[in-house]
């Protein structure tokens, strides 16, 4: 009998055009793990103010990264998915699955179970713990699980922040950045969150106090899962802590988000004298808009208008053979995470 993985990535519209966009951030943006506010207050928010006014705006980023291969997100993790599938050999069942958009989770879900796997490990490729995309994730699997009777056993890979072959691939895709580069600073920039968010989960003071280790009180606080994971990475790269920055990208709306800001720390870098920067993203495991638009063109943008000379994009993991290497050793180590499938 076959084990089932589940890849499961946070999502991308069908096409670049303001109908698919408008669709895609409208399912995104409605879910309560995303934005945590009142119900009515949300949908008023969603459908009256971002998807008429937003959706244009992010139409045309979309359209200046996307492929003739279609979305970044989506072939990576497609690629990813099928070496994935070949490393683990025939005794395994790998399916994709956005939380958003297509393929979509119960699809992938029914694939597994029509294949008739014995076992299904739910792998949400998000190295830090977040209830915007971990726990939404494994919760709507864990329902679309329930409503399809799934018999089997359920299995999590949880946050994989410190995972040795993540950050051994992470500095292997670097390396050859770096070296070319020569820069003058290192930035890790992450997806931000509200921090509202982080308080529900950790007693975190989002501050470097709370993030240089790991503890019971702040064991699922996702900055502190980005400060280990940048400092991991760095001192694989061999950089000191002088050499590197940590920041967050991506924040939306005027509530408080985690800092530093991504897009003040890149200006301000190139007004310190730092003409050659290179950009970690270790919270994107595939290249996407936040990477290739936001940092590699509009974050590059703003540093050579501030007087930089050069920004170097690191590339994410994509399918790269560590990368592969990383989730096969993931998927095959024994998890503390088993459950039994919720009832339906």
């Amino acid at each position: 009998m076959k084990n089932g993985v589940l890849l499961i990535n946070l999502g991308t519209p069908d096409e670049p055009t303001v109908p698919a966009v408008r669709r895609y951030l409208k399912e995104f943006l409605s879910d309560p793990y995303v934005i945590d506010i009142n119900p009515l207050a949300r949908w008023l928010l969603v459908n009256c103010i971002i998807g008429p006014f937003r959706s244009p705006k992010s139409t045309l980023a979309y359209k200046k990264i996307w492929t003739d291969r279609g979305s970044p997100l989506l072939f990576h993790t497609m690629d990813l998915t099928k070496k994935v599938a070949e490393k683990l050999g025939s005794n395994f069942a790998v399916e994709t699955a956005m939380r958003y958009g297509n393929p979509g989770l119960k699809t992938a879900i029914a694939r597994l179970v029509d294949a008739g796997v014995h076992s299904i490990k739910v792998f949400p490729l998000y190295p830090q713990y977040a209830l915007s995309s971990t726990e939404t994730s494994l919760q709507e699997a864990s329902r679309i699980l329930g409503e399809l009777r799934y018999e089997g056993m359920l299995d999590t890979v949880g946050p994989f922040y410190g995972h040795a072959g993540f950050i051994r691939a992470f500095a292997e895709t670097g390396r050859p950045v770096l070296t070319d580069l020569n820069p003058d600073h290192v930035v890790f920039s992450f997806h931000g969150l509200p921090e509202r968010h982080i308080r529900k989960v950790s007693r975190c003071p989002m501050d470097n106090s709370c993030c240089e280790t790991i503890s019971e009180h702040n064991r699922l606080c996702y900055r502190a899962h980005c400060v280990q994971t940048a400092r991991a990475i760095a001192q694989e790269s061999a950089l000191s802590k002088d050499q590197y920055t940590i920041s967050f990208q991506s924040r939306l709306g005027r509530t408080p988000w985690i800092k530093p800001y991504t897009d003040l720390i890149l200006p301000e870098l190139a007004r310190q004298g730092k003409k050659r920067i290179a950009v970690f993203c270790p919270s994107f495991v595939a290249d996407c808009l936040e990477t290739l638009e936001e940092i590699a063109i509009r974050g590059k943008e703003s540093f050579l208008a501030t007087g930089g000379e050069r920004l170097a994009l690191i590339p994410s993991l994509n399918s790269h053979p560590s990368w592969v290497e990383a989730i096969c050793e993931m998927i095959t180590s024994p998890s503390t995470h088993a459950q039994n499938p919720p009832a339906p």
